[in-house]
């Protein structure tokens, strides 16, 4: 079932479907504004135990059908992982199910180049 969706996702972003996202300059701003969102990171546990940005919130892209209810469909989600591809999947799977789902172009790699150094790159 969870590859049937993911390839329902995946086509409609390569037809065209639209896509909101924000750059790692633009999530350190809504940080610094203290701004009221919740930031997803569907990165395999693996790689959060390289990297991670401590206010996030973890569920990997593999288990988000199962535990979406997890999310709060209150505030807007801003979804990451490592360079942006998974992340923008599941924001298509979000905005399908009534979310305000944003993809953090260039993922954790791009916060640690722009933003945080002292995120290790990997």
């Amino acid at each position: 079932m969870l590859n049937l969706i993911l390839a329902i996702i995946i086509t409609k972003i390569m037809i065209g479907g639209t896509l909101k996202s924000i750059s790692t300059q633009e999530l350190n701003d809504l940080f610094s504004k203290k701004s009221d969102f919740t930031l997803l990171d569907v990165r395999e546990n693996e790689e959060i135990a390289i990297a991670k940005i401590q206010s996030s919130t973890h569920i990997p892209m593999g288990q988000i059908v199962d535990r979406i209810d997890e999310i709060d469909k209150n505030k807007p989600v801003i979804v990451m992982c490592h360079s942006g591809g998974r992340s923008a999947r599941v924001c298509g799977y979000l905005e399908d199910n009534g979310y305000d789902a944003t993809n953090l172009s260039g993922g954790i790699n791009s916060w640690s180049i722009n933003i945080d150094p002292s995120v290790p790159q990997y």
